[in-house]
């Protein structure tokens, strides 16, 4: 969830019954949409009304030897809060991406915000830039002209990853992503 201003700002919620900071989240009610139940929960656990704006993703784990599953969507925050956030919450911190990267306490939340938050972000100043006029065509030719140079850097990168992959059998990439999720899946289980 998204609060605007002079920088965006990500809510993260510290829990009453172990002081972990999560990304707010909650269970869903019997015949609630996933949609549904992540606004009523984000509301009652930041106490901010908000507006929907994308699905961002979702994060699978295991508690209690169940798997669970938790969907995330890129919500924007009323400015200031509409009510009182719920007893189960000790605190909601609004922060830049990446301080809420560093407060939260699982590895996967980290990974998982990191990556999505980004993105998220981005989209928000590319709305921005369109409303700006001449200014974004300006920044949107510059912004171009850095693309022509990324996939140049990108085409040698692909050249450089296809010869590992021959020499090893697997992709540079692929087996550092590998290495990343199996690192933070081995501390959740």
């Amino acid at each position: 969830m998204v609060r605007n201003g002079a920088r965006p700002l990500i809510a993260v919620v510290q829990r009453a019954k172990d002081e972990l900071w999560v990304l707010p989240r909650g269970k869903l009610k019997l015949n609630e949409s996933a949609l549904a139940g992540a606004r009523r929960e984000v509301v009652e656990e930041t106490g901010h009304r908000v507006r929907v704006k994308e699905f961002l993703g979702a994060i699978t784990y295991r508690a209690r030897g169940r798997p669970k599953v938790v969907q995330f969507w890129h919500m924007q925050a009323a400015v200031n809060p509409s009510r009182d956030v719920m007893k189960d919450i000790m605190a909601v911190e609004w922060l830049p991406l990446r301080a809420a990267v560093r407060r939260l306490s699982y590895p996967l939340e980290k990974l998982f915000l990191r990556n999505v938050g980004r993105q998220a972000l981005r989209h928000r100043k590319h709305r921005q830039h369109k409303k700006r006029g001449t200014a974004a065509k300006s920044k949107a030719r510059h912004r171009t002209a850095k693309s022509r140079v990324r996939k140049s850097r990108a085409r040698r990168a692909s050249t450089s990853r296809s010869r590992a992959h021959k020499l090893t059998g697997r992709s540079a990439p692929h087996a550092r992503e590998s290495t990343i999720l199996q690192r933070v899946f081995g501390r959740l289980s």
